[in-house]
């Protein structure tokens, strides 16, 4: 859970308080601080979950308290 937590924290913080030190670069004609704060820290959170849901079932399983 706080592994998870701390991936929230850095990718909903640090990656938009940073975004305007990248909008220098630019990807597809988007500014890259950009196209992190929009698109990559959704990707992370997406990434995440599924991470977590899994670990979270595996778990379940180890104490047999699995859903069928």
């Amino acid at each position: 859970m706080w592994t998870v937590f701390a991936i929230w924290f850095f990718s909903s913080l640090f990656i938009h308080l940073f975004a305007p030190s990248l909008n220098t670069i630019k990807i597809l004609g988007f500014p890259l601080g950009f196209y992190m704060a929009a698109q990559g820290s959704l990707i992370i959170f997406v990434v995440t979950l599924f991470w977590f849901a899994r670990k979270q079932n595996a778990i379940d399983e180890e104490f047999g308290v699995a859903e069928d």
